[in-house]
């Protein structure tokens, strides 16, 4: 478990590894719950139609929108309701996504490293993945 050297909060937040390694996929495509492509607006990869192929919030929140998550305040898990968390640079651009689990834990994937379950959202906010900058919900199905 080296990304505890990458993501200093994780030390104080309870967390556990949930998967191998894979290049497969990466962490938009893991919070679109999604193992078999990798996802990134570039042309080389996967992206929902519709939505513009930049790596800006607005076009991950719009790529999102397509799935039927919409913008929402607080990443606080609700009754009846999915949640996905986009970090974001200082500068605005994406650079991580997380998942809600039913309990209200959060999932992760690192990059082409393994997967995580994460008690915090927040404890892998740093200066690698930058910080919290939007949060959105569907119903859940």
């Amino acid at each position: 478990m080296g990304f505890e050297l990458a993501f200093r909060r994780l030390g104080n937040s309870p967390h556990a590894e949930t998967s191998e390694k894979s290049v497969i996929y990466n962490c938009v495509a893991w919070a679109a719950n999604e193992t078999r492509r990798w996802w990134w607006p570039t042309l080389l990869y996967f992206w929902p139609e519709g939505a513009p192929r930049e790596a800006t919030l607005a076009a991950f929140v719009s790529a999102f929108r397509t799935l039927g998550y919409e913008p929402c305040p607080n990443e606080a898990a609700e009754p009846g309701s999915e949640k996905v968390a986009i970090f974001a640079d200082p500068s605005g651009s994406p650079t991580h996504m997380a998942r809600q689990l039913p309990n209200g834990d959060w999932t992760s994937k690192l990059g082409a490293e393994e997967d995580i379950v994460h008690r915090e959202l927040r404890a892998l906010e740093g200066d690698l993945y930058g910080t919290v900058a939007q949060v959105m919900a569907r119903p859940l199905r």
